[in-house]
């Protein structure tokens, strides 16, 4: 077991890179139907090879269980954690039934079509370990693992009998102890883990989890303290925080040192039982983790999934304000670092996506890609009040317009939240609306490292403002939205000619005047206090873009009149181009293979503007390392002398 991982690098030769969370843990949600044919998951977690553990619960119907099932035990051998009951020992057989190098099976014994979720854990140092051991009622008594590293947290649960799952975490100290099955408060003990801290290779039980004859698992998550050894730092933190007791607006930030993508919470000071004060709390940004709102399932129970407000995710950790996350009480949590896998390919990032199709029904899926889609585009072909409808995952549903200053869910047409981001492969309709999704484009995008990030953030009104942000490099292109008023769409580009300035999406003017942008780097991007991009308590939207090699490219050039190849570094040419010109008026074109980059004409749209597709010109023409541009009156985008900005993707 290792957490680095070999690849084929150049003439055969093979390359030890460190592993990407994307290799040890995997939220995958999933619809099952009936227990005859068998589900398999493809998440891309080696579990055959290198062992883990596979959690399961029902989204929307309760009295359905946590199934747990994990390498060590085997396949067909499953754990309730809501329940205390032994091992296979309850009914609804629902389980895991084969461990793959890319995920597992999955088998249904309830017959009836269900919305599931499933986490993955993959054993690797620093990360996650599994352990069975039988009790021999020797106390205290050390147990031998594999984590290599800080012991964040450990659950441990008998199997051949029933018992309560126990939990040790870091910040509680080994005299203190948690059952997963129950929302007590925590228990002042040293019968569980002999009151000894954990190592990097053993920990310690007793009495309660060390019964003779007994056999138990437990599971241990690590908690990285700068040693994980992971691509990018980081990606799992075992920590605790005091509530403040406020309420919205004062938000409680937590910072854990990354965005997470899976949290488990936990008040261990709260003696009532309540699903959300008490309970433990399972969160994460594939089902939805908006601005809003968190969607959240409870280990101690198999209530369906619930709603709870005014928890929200930050680029360092998650913010509180309500009195079940927020009250004056002590929580401790589980944080797993979002994606931080660098894309080899536009395909795993970027789709674009003909929607000529009808009657879809609540629930489906109508924008199809292969990837989880944290920003999509819906763009108008034919003539209508707006020509691009812009949603991501971190606001959810509600709609922004790209030719439009109208505040967020302000919408010329449709309703808002009418398709959703919980799924993994692409984007689900929330409508009963069958007919909206005819002669349509969309673009999907995937937050990734050097690619694309999106921050909301609340302005603060103070000039030289930064934000944190976690595109990893300096972001190249920006567009800002203000979502709480009309405003008009800012865009910052590295290559205008003074780039503190912004172009507006929303029009088709030049470069404009005021001073909006100060310096960005890695990790935050500098703001002024303006109207658009930071008042004082607006809310604000920013998407982020930069260059990747071979796959994205944020640049300029300057028209030579006639034709001109764009090189972009791409070896297959490009996908999706926009283009804007900065000296003078010019409308923000997009052009995409979708619908046809060829050598004769090419359909375009223009995101400021509510004209028709136009298909009756050649202004661009495909070329293997980008792209090539046409000056014709139709467009002017190779005008002599002018100066132009583009995005592309290959």
């Amino acid at each position: 077991m290792s957490n680095t991982k070999t690849v084929m690098g150049q003439a055969a030769n093979t390359l030890t890179v460190p592993l990407n969370v994307e290799d040890v843990f995997s939220t995958y949600l999933f619809e099952s139907s009936n227990s005859v044919t068998p589900l398999t998951i493809t998440n891309n977690i080696d579990l055959s090879t290198e062992g883990g553990m596979v959690w399961v619960k029902t989204r929307s119907a309760a009295e359905e269980f946590h199934q747990v099932t994990d390498t060590e035990r085997g396949a067909n051998k499953r754990l309730i954690t809501d329940m205390t009951v032994a091992e296979n020992a309850a009914a609804n057989y629902d389980v895991v039934t084969q461990f793959n190098t890319d995920g597992f099976v999955y088998s249904d014994g309830y017959g009836a079509t269900r919305n599931l979720a499933s986490w993955t854990f993959r054993k690797a140092p620093k990360f996650f370990d599994v352990v069975t051991y039988t009790g021999d009622g020797t106390n205290p008594r050390t147990i031998s693992h594999n984590l290599g590293g800080t012991v964040g947290h450990i659950t441990v649960k008998p199997t051949s009998s029933s018992g309560s799952w126990w939990n040790f975490h870091r910040t509680l100290g080994a005299g203190k102890a948690l059952s997963l099955n129950a929302t007590d408060a925590v228990i002042n003990s040293n019968n569980f883990w002999g009151g000894v801290e954990p190592t990097s290779t053993e920990f310690t039980v007793q009495f309660n989890n060390n019964a003779a004859g007994v056999e138990y698992v437990a599971y241990l998550f690590a908690h990285n303290d700068g040693d994980g050894g992971f691509n990018g730092g980081d990606i799992i933190k075992c920590g605790s925080y005091t509530g403040t007791g406020t309420n919205t607006p004062t938000w409680n930030d937590i910072d854990v040192g990354f965005e997470p993508q899976f949290v488990i919470l936990k008040n261990v000071d709260y003696t009532t039982s309540d699903r959300y004060r008490s309970g433990w709390n399972i969160f994460d940004s594939m089902r939805g983790w908006t601005e809003s709102s968190v969607s959240t399932l409870s280990a101690h129970s198999s209530d369906a999934e619930g709603q709870a407000a005014y928890c929200k995710l930050t680029p360092n950790g998650f913010s509180v304000a309500n009195p079940n996350f927020n009250s004056t009480d002590t929580y401790i949590y589980i944080a797993i670092r979002r994606g931080t896998k660098v894309p080899e390919s536009g395909t795993e990032v970027y789709s674009p996506d003909l929607l000529d199709i009808s009657g879809v029904t609540n629930g489906d899926r109508f924008i199809t890609t292969n990837f989880p889609v944290d920003l999509n585009m819906r763009l108008l072909r034919s003539p209508g009040s707006w020509v691009a409808r812009v949603t991501d995952r971190i606001r959810g549903g509600s709609e922004l317009y790209t030719n439009l200053t109208n505040a967020e869910g302000t919408a010329p047409s449709y309703s808002n939240n009418s398709y959703s981001f919980d799924d993994n492969l692409g984007v689900v309709n929330r409508s009963s609306d069958t007919n909206s999704y005819s002669n349509q484009l969309s673009y999907s995008w995937k937050r990734a490292p050097g690619f694309f990030d999106v921050v909301a953030y609340t302005g603060d009104g103070v000039a030289g403002r930064t934000v944190s942000h976690n595109l990893g490099v300096a972001p190249e292109m920006m567009w800002i939205k203000r979502r709480d008023s009309n405003a008009h769409w800012f865009v910052y580009h590295k290559d205008v000619s003074d780039p503190t300035k912004p172009m507006v999406l929303s029009l088709n003017n030049a470069l404009g005047t005021a001073t909006v942008f100060g310096t960005h780097t890695s990790s935050v991007f500098e703001l002024d206090d303006t109207f658009y991009t930071n008042t004082s308590g607006a809310t604000h939207i920013a998407y982020l873009f930069a260059s990747l090699p071979g796959i994205s490219k944020v640049g300029s050039y300057t028209g030579n009149g006639g034709t001109q190849t764009i090189d972009c570094g791409f070896t297959s040419g490009a996908r999706f181009v926009l283009i804007k010109r900065t000296d003078s008026t010019g409308d923000w074109y997009v052009w995409d293979t979708e619908r046809g980059i060829v050598a004769g004409n090419d359909p375009h749209l223009s995101l400021n503007s509510t004209a028709a597709e136009v298909t009756t010109n050649d202004s661009i023409d495909p070329v293997s390392s980008g792209f090539a541009v046409n000056q014709l009156a139709a467009t002017n985008i190779n005008v002599s002398a002018a100066t132009y900005i583009f995005y592309a993707i290959a």
